[in-house]
């Protein structure tokens, strides 16, 4: 689907006047893009919806109103093109937000946009940093379907590129996938373990990098929490556990951004676009605070 075609509102925008890039903690990026979606589609509306809904938000957050540190909305990335041309572009854009001294908050469409953002941080030369991920699935796959940019590989990339991963959720991978774990040392807490434990709190290695960028699918969640993704699988996390985990790592390192990728909006069920805007909201909250402290 072509941006083009979407109306791209600024986040929080019936609260707070969108700021400039310069004077803007947080610069919100749409990334409509959908090319390798495997099972349901829709996510290349994901991010005008969520910008849309976040107009229905409430600025008062755990004490705070984040938004009051200034939220920038960028144009969306142009996702058309070949897949190279596109994951440029979304590296360009993510640079200039790091230019700004800002923190990019990237909203998808598919989850090979997280390989564009990744490759952005490392051009911009921030140093080292390391990838959280809350995702139903491990996406560490060679290549799916004959595409090494396939939605299914998008950690693979990012392992290969030399930056360390951690994984929380995870309940849905293959043999290869669990090779590659083992390859490229994958630290992780699968849902097998945080749900039924109710765990809300872990610690990430000793040596894992002080930078972390975060990464959400929402598939992550349990699909009676937001159900509306190309992939929902039953047993993921609740919300107030998700949260908990996220402040919990923001404990523990310095998060230089993060991203919420592959809803797919159902008509009519405003409830779970409005679930995805709160988060990304609320992500925006846990992250002011660390950084305050």
């Amino acid at each position: 689907m072509s941006s083009e075609k979407q109306e791209y509102r600024p986040f929080l925008g019936s609260e707070i006047a969108p700021s400039v890039p310069q004077r803007a903690r947080f610069h919100v990026l749409p990334v409509p893009w959908e090319r390798t979606v495997s099972y349901g589609h829709g996510t290349a509306r994901g991010p005008a919806t969520i910008l849309n809904a976040s107009w229905q938000l409430e600025s008062w957050d755990n004490g705070r109103v984040p938004a009051e540190e200034g939220i920038c909305t960028l144009p969306p990335v142009d996702v058309t093109g070949a897949p190279e041309g596109v994951l440029d572009r979304i590296s360009e854009a993510v640079g200039g937000i790091l230019g700004h001294g800002s923190v990019p908050v990237v909203l998808g469409g598919e989850h090979t946009v997280t390989y564009g953002v990744v490759r952005g941080l490392l051009t911009a030369g921030i140093g080292d940093f390391g990838v959280v991920q809350i995702d139903a699935h491990a996406d560490l796959r060679g290549s799916y379907e004959g595409d090494p940019f396939s939605h299914a590989c998008v950690m693979r990339r990012i392992v290969e590129a030399g930056i360390p991963l951690y994984q929380l959720g995870v309940r849905a991978m293959c043999a290869e996938e669990a090779a590659a774990r083992e390859q490229y040392g994958v630290g992780y807490l699968d849902a097998e373990i945080l749900v039924p434990g109710g765990i809300a709190e872990f610690d990430l290695p000793a040596e894992f990098p002080e930078q972390v960028f975060f990464t959400l699918d929402v598939d992550g969640l349990d699909p009676s929490v937001i159900p509306a993704t190309g992939t929902p699988v039953p047993g993921g996390l609740g919300w107030y556990q998700a949260l908990s985990l996220f402040e919990s790592m923001a404990r523990q390192r310095r998060l230089i951004g993060f991203d919420l990728m592959e809803l797919a909006p159902i008509p009519g069920f405003h409830s779970y676009d409005f679930a995805a805007a709160q988060l990304v909201y609320k992500l925006m909250g846990i992250q002011s605070r660390a950084a305050a402290e």
